[in-house]
């Protein structure tokens, strides 16, 4: 007599336990935003990725090796938290042309990005409310969002966040910090003039709320006008942590940002850098440190920003005329990033299949809403490509927006 075989249980896979604040993420807008730049088939205008032909790449090459000839060993060590003194001396330098600042208020971070995330989790407790322009820069939405944070947007104009809306969105709200891109905004290139950020600057000292300032794009300024930061106003440096970054005018690659801080708080972002990452890169740093130091930034910055314009130029003059009537579309003095608001009966989001599918991809813009998102809005990276190739692929988007159709309910 035999017995019959029997099937063998097949175990389910092990699947690890994701925390809440993560659970359903199994992408994000900016890994999708790289992924749309490397596909050799489309001609994407989703992210800010510099022109890599634009880099200083002579006198980087230079910098790096000085630091690894003359301090290789210094530099391929640990470091501090705080950041090497050279690069801090140096960020301390360019700060103080509108705040004055020194090292020792700042804390070196491996880009804004990094920046974001050791201010979230220095300062956020779950269920803290933070108030961020609506809209505003995604990646800050997720760092504070996965830190525990509830956000909410604010009314914005083409000056940037109302001061009367921000009044009572503090009133109502009472929030632990607002979180503000003054200056060539993330994403929609618009501009704080001067007397915007005094009457900003006044709300938040008479609600006696902190600011944190971001502010990677102010130097690419295609008029040559720099705009002194929220903090530098009478009362605000002690309240606000302003963030810097490299990326946008030397290098996305060398990961090195910083933030600005005065009094007790600096020790505490200097705490949780040292959890998130010990410290950043030293021989980056020191890299950084020698390229302010020996290499005239700001001509270089000025170089790339003539460029810049130029191929903002050509996308505004291209894309304006094939949208819809009605639509809104920004023309930013700087930066890297303009914004279109197609207006009611389109979807961006439903759009961009068909704008991959010919050749073409942006970034919907209901990303960058802490709530309430426009979703006929859409972001254009104007940095990447020629006035030609810029031409040609608003001429196929075109096509795609006069061909959507209302949004399905």
């Amino acid at each position: 007599m035999t017995t019959p075989a029997t099937t063998p249980q097949v175990p389910e896979p092990f699947t690890f336990p994701v925390a809440a604040r993560y659970a359903g993420m199994a992408t994000s807008p900016l890994k999708d935003i790289f992924t749309l730049a490397a596909r050799p088939d489309v001609v994407s205008f989703a992210g800010g990725i510099p022109d890599p032909e634009l880099f200083d790449l002579e006198q980087v090459t230079a910098c790096y090796d000085r630091v690894l000839t003359h301090q290789g060993r210094r530099a391929l060590q640990y470091g501090v938290s705080e950041g090497e003194l050279e690069l801090r001396e140096q960020a301390a330098r360019r700060l103080s042309r509108d705040l004055p600042t020194d090292a020792g208020q700042i804390r070196v971070t491996s880009g804004s990005q990094e920046g974001l995330f050791v201010v979230a989790q220095a300062l956020l407790e779950p269920g803290d409310v933070v108030l961020v322009e609506s809209p505003t820069y995604l990646a800050a939405v997720q760092a504070f969002s996965v830190h525990g944070a509830h956000m909410v947007g604010v009314d914005t104009d083409d000056d940037g966040v109302i001061p009367e809306a921000l009044a009572a969105a503090i009133r109502e709200h009472r929030p632990k910090m607002v979180y503000l891109i003054p200056t060539f905004q993330n994403p929609t290139g618009r501009t704080m003039p001067p007397t915007r950020r005094e009457a900003v600057a006044e709300v938040l000292l008479a609600a006696d709320v902190p600011l944190i300032e971001d502010d990677p794009y102010g130097a690419l300024s295609f008029t040559g006008d720099r705009w002194a930061p929220i903090a530098s106003l009478p009362g605000m440096g002690e309240r606000t942590i302003l963030l810097n970054s490299m990326s946008k005018l030397m290098s996305p690659g060398v990961r090195i940002g910083w933030m600005r801080a005065e009094g007790p708080i600096r020790d505490t972002l200097a705490v949780a850098k040292a959890a998130i990452s010990m410290q950043s890169s030293v021989v980056d740093q020191l890299t950084v440190a020698r390229y302010l130091e020996t290499a005239d930034l700001d001509a270089h910055v000025a170089r790339v920003a003539a460029v810049y314009r130029e191929r903002r130029d050509a996308m505004v003059a291209a894309l304006e005329p094939v949208l819809p009537a009605g639509a809104h579309l920004t023309r930013p003095e700087g930066g890297m990033f303009l914004w279109a608001a197609l207006g009611e009966g389109y979807d961006a989001q439903e759009m961009l299949a068909d704008a991959v599918d010919a050749g073409v991809a942006y970034l919907p813009g209901w990303s960058f809403f802490a709530d309430h998102p426009d979703r006929s809005t859409m972001r254009l990276s104007f940095v990447t490509h020629s006035p030609a190739v810029i031409a040609d692929a608003m001429g196929r988007l075109g096509e795609v927006i006069a061909g959507a159709r209302a949004p399905r309910g």
